[in-house]
């Protein structure tokens, strides 16, 4: 089991509560939100509002009648899964399909704050990481993070390498170019095509709506690595629906990807930019 034990976070007098939640490691902040939405937070007794400020120190803190004690954080877990078709990525789903976090045993599945790192769609396949590291969760699916993704995708009709070009240059999605892909032909079938996309950013159904537009439309989509961390490497060669710990390395490069992050981030700060 990889592990990686970090200090406790000190927090400044007032914090937005759903930020405490995710850096104490009970979801990331997304689902923090979303926990507060479905009225399932509160703050001293009350129901607490999205963006809330609390004082951690002395405000009482409860998830689900659950008391959130200043000193609760549990050790922090990392895992990679391989999501079959039919699970969406969240940890509670209104519409009460089966969720990725019903895929691992019951020690994992509640009381640690586990929760998906970004998402696959319904339908898509591959490599999901899974933790209850916040801060990871955070910094792996802000806007601005480079962390690559690959993909292998069969498409509908054999696209020329003219309109692969287009795609490699950036798609407009919803008024908003996507940033450059890499695109290569794999494998060339009757009436179909299999493609490689490597993406470095995240955005809602991104490779489905490329593809459609381009007049390819998807079949199957399926991710294969998350950065350097493989879904079939010489670690183990996961079959769909199992799961594994990352490694200590596996750990080290996600958590560079983040300071690099911040570095960057930092770095536009002080020119201004």
């Amino acid at each position: 089991m990889a592990s990686n034990d970090k200090t406790s976070t000190k927090f400044p007098m007032e914090v937005r509560v759903q930020k405490i939640i995710a850096q104490r490691g009970i979801a990331s902040r997304r689902e923090a939100e979303e926990m507060i939405r479905q009225f399932r937070v509160k703050i001293n007794g009350t129901l607490a509002q999205l963006g809330q400020k609390v004082d951690p120190e002395k405000d009482l803190i409860t998830i689900d009648d659950q008391t959130l004690t200043r000193d609760f954080r549990p050790n922090l877990i990392y895992l990679l899964l391989y999501k079959p078709a039919g699970f969406v990525c969240t940890c509670h789903d209104p519409q009460k399909r089966p969720t990725v976090l019903q895929l691992l045993p019951p020690e994992l599945r509640s009381g640690l704050g586990i929760h998906p790192v970004g998402r696959l769609d319904i339908d898509s396949t591959g490599a999901l990481l899974l933790t209850n590291d916040g801060d990871l969760t955070f910094g792996l699916t802000h806007p601005s993070h480079s962390i690559t993704k690959t993909y292998d995708v069969l498409v509908k009709g054999h696209p020329p390498e003219a309109v692969l070009q287009n795609w490699r240059e950036g798609i407009v999605l919803a008024g908003k170019k996507t940033r450059p892909a890499q695109v290569r032909l794999l494998e060339r079938l009757p009436q179909r095509s299999r493609l490689e996309v490597i993406l470095q950013e995240g955005r809602k159904r991104q490779i489905r709506l490329s593809a459609e537009q381009l007049g390819y439309p998807v079949i199957k989509l399926h991710r294969t690595a998350i950065g350097s961390i493989q879904l079939q490497s010489s670690i183990a060669n996961l079959q769909t629906g199992e799961y594994r710990y990352l490694t200590d390395n596996e750990i080290n490069f996600l958590e560079k990807q983040i300071e690099q992050l911040y570095t960057n981030t930092m770095s536009q700060i002080t020119k201004g930019v």
